[in-house]
């Protein structure tokens, strides 16, 4: 089994910056992709930002340019440093791992940005 805690939300002014961690535990060899998820209320959930083993990175073009998604492997963490803070950003920001078929999940940490 795969644990992932989320932290780091919380509410920030409009233009402000917050840095999300997702700290892994459990069985995490041979996970193919680390993802950012975000859902607003009475959104579909989206994936906001990836990153696979072999490095390559992926962002919705909502955010491209504004977030940042990196990976220490030595702590088993991976980020999302978010600049520029829109309100339309306000969502609960989800961390995620694939490996072949299966999902892994935590349970999310609130972000609101306030115009």
């Amino acid at each position: 089994q795969v644990r992932l805690v989320e932290s780091g939300g919380g509410l920030v002014q409009a233009g402000g910056s917050l840095r999300l961690s997702c700290a892994a535990s459990g069985f995490i060899a041979n996970i193919n992709v680390w993802g950012w998820h975000r859902q607003a209320p009475g959104n579909q959930r989206e994936q906001v930002a990836s990153i696979t083993s072999g490095g390559t990175i992926n962002y919705v073009d909502s955010v491209r340019g504004r977030f940042t998604i990196s990976r220490d492997n030595a702590r088993n963490t991976m980020y999302l440093q978010m600049d520029s803070l829109k309100p339309e950003d306000t969502a609960v920001y989800y961390c995620n791992a694939e490996r072949s078929r299966n999902q892994y999940w935590g349970r999310g940490t609130q972000v609101t940005v306030s115009s």
